[in-house]
């Protein structure tokens, strides 16, 4: 055990303050006390995760504790000789079985640290093997722009700093003091929340896939489960959406999915915007969970605005879904590719094939793959439909096809009924 028991504070909240106090001692004491500032009572419990030792009696958790949770042998000589980037893993490996211990000890409440890009990426990669829903900040150098590579699938908050964390000034003291105050307020209302629910019956929750040409058909579905006392949680299926989803399977958060928009596939398969990754389609199958899987919006592949679509799909069947979003339609050869990956990861992974199905809505997997509509394609469908029956002949995997678009009403109201019974066979 690396770390120590530590006195809870009157108020019985903790919040890990996590950074690199080498570099940046002062931002980091400016913070701590506007923490405190906003609640005395809170218990802060510092974390330094830095290069080289710093002595200092707001350190909760010196760097020395740090590297003996991470299992690194060498001397402070061996350490400094490492590569910035290997330094760092050991930080944050160290640092991950820091916050592992606290949180199954006494308990944090939330955590909050401040960095450039090198504070950011460990800050951030600790911050992601906690829980969805525990409260995550970060003042970052680099938050103004392109930061799915820090926050993934999870709800990691990020704030701008504007100027650099470098010296105290007059800004920097205003985006920390509102870092404070929004981590304290954070910090309260999990400790809240938290204590609520173990006192509350918790409702069956269901995970729902959805994009905008699926949203009639998954509202039906959501509105049909949450009339039956149901706790459905709606994924925007925009790659970061289904890893969301996969990843409160993971978490045990999940009791049933209705995954009827499996877009994220096409993206990845013909390199679109919105991929989520191999393991899409995975993490139900694997948890034996009961699950409906359909086909939604797999007629098309996502891109930008129009002038960000790769040449060699300029002459392919586009539509401007808006201004930033530009629709491709999948090939039928693509279709084909898409049920066969579909089916593949079902079977390789179903821990429970029979509380496992695919319905097929054989008059159109989108609002706009439709008779009529832009995206209609017969000969892609029926690619995608066989590539999906072949994959899973002599499986348990039962395939249901239905002769209706996938926002048809019934169909809705019915697989919606279907996954109920999934679920409720799952609990004999």
């Amino acid at each position: 055990m690396i770390v120590k028991q530590f006195n809870m504070a009157p108020s019985g909240i903790s919040i890990a303050v996590l950074g690199t106090f080498d570099t940046k001692l002062q931002e980091f004491l400016y913070l701590i006390s506007r923490i405190h500032n906003h609640d005395p009572s809170i218990n802060v419990i510092s974390i330094d995760a830095g290069r080289s030792q710093v002595e200092h009696e707001a350190i909760s958790i010196c760097r020395a504790d740090v590297l003996k949770a991470s299992g690194f042998q060498g001397d402070d000589g061996a350490l400094k000789s490492l590569p910035r980037g290997r330094l760092i893993k050991n930080m944050i490996n160290g640092t991950k079985t820091v916050i592992r211990q606290l949180k199954d000890g006494d308990g944090i409440h939330a955590i909050i640290g401040l960095g450039g890009s090198s504070g950011t990426s460990l800050a951030s990669a600790v911050m992601r093997e906690l829980p969805v829903t525990f409260p995550k900040l970060i003042v970052s150098t680099v938050a103004s722009g392109d930061t799915s590579a820090y926050i993934a699938e999870t709800d990691i908050t990020m704030m701008y700093s504007v100027v650099d964390i470098a010296g105290l000034n007059e800004v920097l003291k205003s985006v920390v003091d509102n870092a404070a105050a929004a981590i304290v307020g954070m910090a309260k209302a999990y400790a809240d929340r938290t204590a609520r629910l173990i006192t509350r019956t918790t409702k069956s929750e269901i995970g729902i896939t959805m994009f905008g040409v699926t949203t009639k058909g998954v509202d039906i579905a959501r509105e049909w489960l949450e009339r039956r006392g149901y706790e459905v949680y709606v994924f925007h299926a925009t790659g970061a959406g289904g890893r969301a989803m996969e990843r409160l399977v993971r978490e045990g958060r999940l009791h049933g999915i209705l995954d009827l928009t499996t877009t994220e596939l096409a993206d990845e398969l013909v390199g679109g915007i919105f991929s989520a990754d191999p393991s899409r389609l995975t993490a139900a199958a694997k948890a034996g969970l009961p699950q409906i899987v359909s086909v939604g919006a797999l007629d098309m592949v996502n891109f930008g605005p129009k002038d960000t679509v790769p040449k060699e799909f300029q002459g392919r069947n586009l539509f401007e879904h808006n201004p930033s979003i530009t629709l491709m339609r999948t090939t039928e050869k693509e279709c084909a590719e898409l049920g066969k990956r579909i089916a593949q990861r079902l079977r390789n992974n179903c821990k429970q094939p029979q509380l496992t199905e695919v319905w097929l809505p054989l008059k159109g997997v989108s609002a706009i793959a439709i008779e009529g509509q832009v995206f209609h394609d017969k000969v892609a469908d029926i690619a995608l439909f066989t590539a999906i029956k072949e994959g899973l002949k002599g499986t348990a995997i039962h395939v249901e096809e239905v002769n209706v678009d996938i926002n048809d009403t019934k169909w809705s109201e019915s697989i919606a009924r279907r996954l109920v019974e999934l679920v409720e066979q799952g609990r004999e």
